[in-house]
């Protein structure tokens, strides 16, 4: 497949690794590794990972730390011009903070880390991460947070369900999420926030595959592009 991509590193990212193998599995393409600290990204870069862990070890606020780090306004830039933005987990919570995607993520409910696998509910399947499932597709995708519990006041949530930007909701309660919201789109539907780990669900091995079919949406479409 014909296309750049790049995964994002901060202090405290622990799931870089995960992204960067599953990316390289699934497109035959090792995508670069991007260090924060990097002012610019590279010139030819087609799509973003920015990938979980605890950036600047969640300090103030999670995310808050990393979506001032001088490689996000470069990240910023390039989801303004379309590229694809996919953030997981802490990557999810750097992108909300970052004013990529609406709403923030709040600590569980129930004030526990919570780590399982999860269903998830496929509430848009039009879009250019989830247009390899179905629309009330269950699939299993393992969750692993601390700070995963979405919240938006009514008048977002509202626009969100009306604009169809829900991607993934929770198939039973894990987080106290608003609207049981596991994933959510920007309005271009370019950037992708969500808080289950689709590279850990890329092999059989893995107890789930599931994940699988949201990489390879945006790559066949990066390829044809």
């Amino acid at each position: 497949m014909a296309f750049t991509a790049g995964v994002i590193t901060f202090p405290g990212s622990n799931c870089d690794r995960d992204m960067a193998v599953a990316i390289e599995k699934i497109s035959g393409k090792a995508p670069l590794r991007i260090w924060h600290g990097d002012a610019e990204l590279p010139g030819n870069i087609d799509f973003i990972a920015v990938p979980g862990g605890f950036s600047y070890g969640d300090y103030l606020r999670s995310g808050a730390m990393a979506a001032n780090s001088p490689v996000m306004r470069s990240v910023v830039a390039a989801a303004e011009r379309g590229v694809p933005v996919l953030g997981v987990c802490n990557g999810f919570q750097v992108l909300t903070e970052a004013r990529l995607l609406p709403g923030a993520l709040m600590r569980n409910a129930g004030i526990r880390f919570v780590c399982r696998t999860v269903p998830l509910v496929v509430e848009n399947a039009s879009s250019l991460f989830t247009q390899g499932y179905e629309k009330g597709d269950t699939i299993q995708i393992p969750v692993a947070h601390h700070d995963g519990n979405y919240f938006a006041d009514e008048d977002v949530l509202n626009r969100l369900e009306g604009e169809g930007r829900i991607a993934f909701r929770y198939g039973e309660p894990v987080n106290g999420s608003a609207c049981q919201i596991a994933g959510v789109l920007n309005e271009r539907g370019n950037v992708l926030g969500m808080m289950p780990h689709p590279e850990r669900a890329i092999e059989p091995e893995q107890g789930s595959s599931d994940g699988r079919a949201l990489f390879q949406s945006v790559f066949e479409s990066l390829a044809v592009a």
